[in-house]
């Protein structure tokens, strides 16, 4: 437990002055997680089949690439470039012809790359795109997924009895997930209402924060049925007490691509 509160710390030591200052610093530190976010999910996969070198290299660059689109713009407007998605298919699929080698380099291995790329780089570059346009945005979605990752650990450990998947994440209950819930959205909802704008609507902004909570919890399992299929028990050993990366992202990736489907509803 003291590691794990040491490590958590350290994070915001790092983090929190980054989000404060934003800009630029912000958008390189997104970038680097990301990297050693894609890194990690390259190590689990790499437990059942390599990647060529160049094909990960390529990935690692592309990734950049979408977390630093558009980085510097503070309108919050979503657009896809259809000529990145092109390139992107393009980089990962035609290769596929070239190794020739199904043992080296497949289909399978191919989508794996462009869905990693798509999930992990638009992610990340909304997370840089949401702290341009308002700093207090930012807040409010990492304290939704911080609340409610606490809150769910306190509860389930103390009063939990119910499993919630125990296929996926046998540590998880029911009383773990409404303890999450119901604290993430009064802690988050109430910073809502009082910080950023009192004049909202609070059954929407009440009924918003609920989803994002709910739907960050469902993100935590999603990734922990990733390290279950390849029976891993965290993605990396990176951060102490904690794992890795995606240990520590795994829900607020969830929330950021929730948010940008209801965030016109606050």
């Amino acid at each position: 437990m003291g590691k794990r509160i040491l490590s958590a710390f350290v994070l915001l030591l790092i983090f929190v002055p980054l989000i404060v200052i934003g800009g630029t610093p912000f958008a390189v530190l997104m970038t680097l997680t990301s990297l050693m976010g894609l890194y990690e999910l390259f190590r689990i996969r790499e437990t059942k089949k390599k990647f060529p070198f160049g094909i990960k290299l390529l990935a690692y660059v592309m990734t950049a690439f979408f977390c630093l689109s558009n980085y510097h713009t503070s309108v919050l407007v979503y657009t896809v470039d259809y000529r990145v998605m092109a390139f992107l298919i393009f980089a990962f699929l035609l290769p596929i012809i070239f190794i020739n080698n199904n043992k080296k380099y497949n289909l399978n291995d191919a989508l794996f790359l462009i869905g990693s790329l798509l999930f992990i780089g638009l992610s990340f570059n909304l997370l840089i795109l949401i702290r341009n346009y308002d700093l207090l945005y930012i807040a409010y979605l990492f304290l939704i997924t911080t609340i409610t990752d606490v809150f769910a650990y306190i509860t389930g450990r103390y009063i939990g009895r119910y499993k919630l998947a125990p296929s996926i994440s046998p540590a998880k209950t029911i009383e773990g997930l409404i303890g999450g819930l119901v604290m993430g959205t009064f802690v988050a909802s109430t910073f809502y209402m009082v910080v950023m704008n009192p004049s909202a609507n609070l059954l929407n902004v009440v009924l918003v924060t609920l989803v994002l909570s709910f739907v960050g919890q469902l993100g935590d399992l999603v990734f922990s049925a990733i390290k279950r299929y390849y029976d891993e028990k965290d993605f990396s050993s990176l951060i102490p007490g904690h794992g890795g990366i995606l240990d520590r992202f795994d829900s607020m990736i969830f929330v950021v691509l929730a948010f940008v489907l209801f965030m016109t509803m606050i």
